[in-house]
């Protein structure tokens, strides 16, 4: 993930909260620590259409806890090594996550038909959900998620096209509230420990 992708991530994540610095100064004065309080403005509603051509919003997710990833099937590494990532830690987790439903959201509106994905899914784990919709709906989602994403198109070959976007586990509780951001480069023990940590 590139530096600006790092700094649009932590702005995001940080909206909606107030962080307070002190202003007294004076010899020998040690400034304390930032202090964050509030909560992330992480996640919200949406309205999509999940892999077997149901039309599904966040509220039929609540009473379970949801681990989001945004991505799209064409991307060549990040996507399909955070979603075997996922599937693994989820394994590894057992009965613990019997309550986590793994989403993947695709950026790519256009291309991942709700039967694409499905496909693509079946290489990971048989929970996955798999989510796309409208580019205005794919968007609106992104948004309330503060996840970057970039198309970005070869001008010798317009329909090659590829996103720079942020790659994230979200930890989302039963209610819908944002618990914890995970950087997709967790490897399988720390996902499923974070997982099982997070978990009652």
């Amino acid at each position: 993930m590139n530096s600006r992708i790092v700094g649009l991530v932590a702005a995001g994540l940080l909206a909606g909260g107030l962080i307070a610095y002190a202003t007294v100064s004076g010899p020998g004065f040690t400034p304390p620590a930032p202090v964050v309080t509030g909560k992330p403005a992480v996640g919200g509603a949406f309205a999509l259409t999940d892999h077997t051509g149901k039309r599904v919003t966040d509220k039929d997710f609540l009473g379970k806890y949801m681990l989001v990833f945004f991505g799209f099937t064409n991307c060549p590494d990040i996507c399909p090594s955070g979603l075997q990532v996922m599937s693994a830690a989820l394994d590894k987790a057992g009965s613990k996550a019997a309550d986590v439903v793994p989403i993947f959201i695709t950026l790519d509106a256009k291309r991942d038909t709700p039967e694409k994905l499905a496909q693509y899914l079946k290489s990971f784990h048989p929970r996955l959900v798999g989510l796309t919709g409208s580019e205005e709906e794919v968007a609106a989602a992104a948004k309330v998620y503060r996840v970057y994403a970039e198309k970005i198109t070869d001008e010798k070959t317009p329909d090659s096209y590829s996103y720079d976007h942020s790659a994230i586990f979200y930890l989302m509780g039963k209610d819908g509230v944002f618990l914890s951001p995970l950087p997709h480069t967790t490897n399988v023990d720390e996902l499923a420990s974070a997982l099982t940590s997070a978990l009652p």
